[in-house]
């Protein structure tokens, strides 16, 4: 296959509109594979030509926080500017962000950042729902005939040149391979970002696999990095929890955020720091320990575990680095199960890799870490294709077994918003259609942990979570949407415990549920039940199960937690100690501005007690010359809540 180099981003519009005459179908990949400054330019161009249209299918836009209020704003400048800085904001994300996109020009996404575009209304009503699986079949359904990537490069201007998919062979083989089946032509676009990791595995790519390579050096650019999000007291409850089901040489899925870091860290303690590990877990069971699945797992890592994930995150390669993501696993039938029946040792065997994963994202660290592996780090992950990570079934006549004999002992950990006391889960969407995010590859997974002899599906979610109007219970009686239906109910994981619901029937599933369940919702909940004919009306809640309180949580974790096992960060953050400060106080403060009682009593106190905030903090706000009631009452909340 042959391809055109154009040594600009202008050069390669030019060459795109002029290939495609009509409607601009233009399919992105996920997250941070997106040529942004290719995307902009061509944005720009068809914005200024009513007599074009296009259309961007694509999923997982990003966008630099700016913050919702002055505050916020004033506080996240100088941080967005050193994490952020050389980031080129996607143009089209600004304006449907702001309702403002060009009549001509439309975007559909199958997976939205999560809860960026609650109540906008052309967000969510282009939006498509499909599972990761169907992405690239559904891309093509909506007519792509362009595709643009971002791509990592290696020995350019030689015979041995190559490039990489880097964070995104997720859909991109499929989706050419589909158009080409289909005769669907489709011009693909490849340009240069020379941050990016040069990855292996099926993102390793010819030159010839684009139609158009670009060279341009403005494509290189600084990657979307988002900071660690903190990792509070429930959330290492949860993987405290989570991570005692984990078997000792099988497979991991996990993902994003404070949960994933949540149970990453716990796996590390476990393996690291096992006589503390088991203190957490006896502080966390008290006198009632908690209903477990039965194959609970405490010792540390001796085989390892193969990461098999559609999202290759941060806690994954602190897994690997730390010995705990270790278990080779090899693209040969035989020789994979002979390793599995103990014939073969993997470490006398060449090749194999020990992390599988479709796309990644994450700080700034983790970059510099993929950027920085050795050849043998590097050769042991395999970014792979969504169609091979996210199910079974392949092309191949071998494809199944292989996959069933590689991921043994599989425990897929995703998370999810609510729970039904039934068992059926809501991850994507609220009760109203409004989508939060997107079913991504959940459904998928969940399917194939009942579909594995020994894998097993668990769905964390916190036991509630505030609103203006105090706490809501996240285990509800029914609920109006469901991405997981009752019917695949697997292992439920909140706080206060671990409820294993596979084949168990309606009542004892409600019993088992109730008590994870946040025990201020008990009562109602079990009511529910039981005027439902659910559960006998005699059955009552044993009283060891009504402890399960955010007090009683903080109290059995309190003393760990100052010995410094639970750090609200385990994997580092791109904020200073100071930061972290005015981040908690602005978070208080944003709390005690939806409850009037609070704010008086917040000011109040500030003023009687003389309360004041570090000069440099309030420099930082804009608080340092307040004047007005607004901004001296600001001022007084700042400081109360510091």
């Amino acid at each position: 296959m042959t391809h055109e180099s154009l040594p600009t981003v202008d050069a390669a519009v030019d060459a795109v509109l002029a290939r495609i005459p009509g409607t601009l179908v233009l399919a992105l990949p996920l997250g941070i594979g997106k040529p942004n400054p290719f995307v902009n330019r061509l944005y720009a161009r068809v914005a200024a030509d009513p007599s074009r249209r296009l259309v961007i299918v694509t999923a997982l836009s990003l966008e630099v926080p700016t913050g919702a209020s002055e505050l916020e704003r004033a506080f996240l400048a100088p941080i967005v500017e050193r994490v952020f800085g050389g980031y080129p904001d996607l143009d089209y994300v600004k304006a449907a962000r702001a309702g403002r996109l060009p009549p001509n020009i439309e975007v559909r996404e199958f997976f939205l950042k999560t809860g960026d575009y609650l109540g906008n209304a052309a967000a969510q009503q282009h939006y498509i729902s499909t599972n990761y699986t169907f992405a690239a079949r559904d891309m093509l359904a909506h007519g792509v005939n362009v595709l643009a990537q971002a791509v990592a490069s290696q020995h350019q201007s030689t015979p041995g040149w190559q490039l990489s998919l880097a964070c995104n062979p997720d859909v991109t083989h499929e989706l050419k391979e589909r158009a080409a089946a289909a005769g669907q032509p489709v011009l693909s676009v490849g340009c240069i970002n020379r941050e990016l990791p040069f990855m292996h595995g099926d993102a390793v790519v010819a030159p010839g696999f684009f139609d158009l390579i670009v060279t341009d050096p403005a494509c290189s650019h600084t990657l979307f990095a988002p900071p660690n999000a903190k990792v509070s007291t429930t959330d290492h409850a949860i993987g405290l929890h989570a991570s005692r089901l984990v078997q000792d040489g099988g497979t991991l899925q996990i993902g994003i955020g404070s949960l994933g870091d949540a149970i990453a860290h716990a796996l590390l303690l476990r393996h690291e720091r096992n006589a503390d590990y088991r203190r957490l877990l006896q502080a966390l069971d008290g006198p009632a320990p908690p209903r477990e699945a039965p194959e609970a797992d405490l010792a540390p890592f001796r085989r390892g575990l193969y990461g098999c994930s559609e999202m290759f995150v941060n806690g994954f390669l602190k897994l690997m680095t730390a010995g705990v993501v270790k278990r080779r696993v090899f693209d040969d039938l035989a020789t994979q199960q002979a390793v599995n029946r103990g014939e073969l040792d993997p470490a006398s065997l060449p090749g194999g890799v020990v992390m599988t994963g479709g796309f990644f994202l994450g700080p700034t660290d983790f970059y510099a870490a993929l950027r920085a592996l050795t050849p043998a780090q590097r050769a042991a992950i395999r970014m792979d294709r969504i169609d091979r990570i996210n199910q079974l079934d392949g092309p191949g006549p071998l494809d199944n077994a292989l996959r069933r004999a590689q991921r043994v002992q599989a425990r897929f950990i995703n998370t999810t918003m609510k729970v039904t006391l039934l068992g059926a889960a809501a991850s994507d969407a609220l009760e109203s259609g409004q989508v939060v995010s997107g079913v991504g590859g959940q459904y998928n997974f969940v399917a194939m942990a009942h579909a594995l002899p020994d894998a097993r599906s668990i769905l964390v979610l916190r036991a509630c979570h505030d609103t203006p109007d105090g706490p809501v219970s996240n285990i509800v009686w029914q609920y109006g949407h469901c991405t997981i239906p009752r019917h695949l109910r697997d292992i439920v994981v909140t706080e206060y415990g671990v409820a294993d619901l596979r084949g168990q029937s309606d009542a004892e599933v409600i019993r088992r549920l109730l008590r994870i369940a946040d025990s201020r919702f008990q009562p109602a909940l079990l009511e529910a039940a039981q005027r439902a004919g659910k559960l006998p009306a005699d059955w009552t809640l044993p009283v060891a199960w009504t402890r399960n309180t955010p007090e009683q949580l903080d109290a059995a974790l309190h003393p760990l937690t100052q010995a410094g096992l639970l750090p609200g960060f385990p994997f580092g953050t791109d904020l200073t100690d100071d930061e972290l400060r005015i981040v908690a106080a602005l978070r208080r403060l944003k709390k005690s501005l939806q409850h009037p009682v609070t704010l008086v009593t917040t000011a109040l106190r500030a003023v009687w007690t003389g309360q004041t905030a570090p000069p440099a903090y309030l420099e930082r706000l804009g608080l340092d010359e307040a004047r007005g009631f607004k901004a001296l009452l600001l001022k007084r909340l700042f400081a109360g809540n510091l």
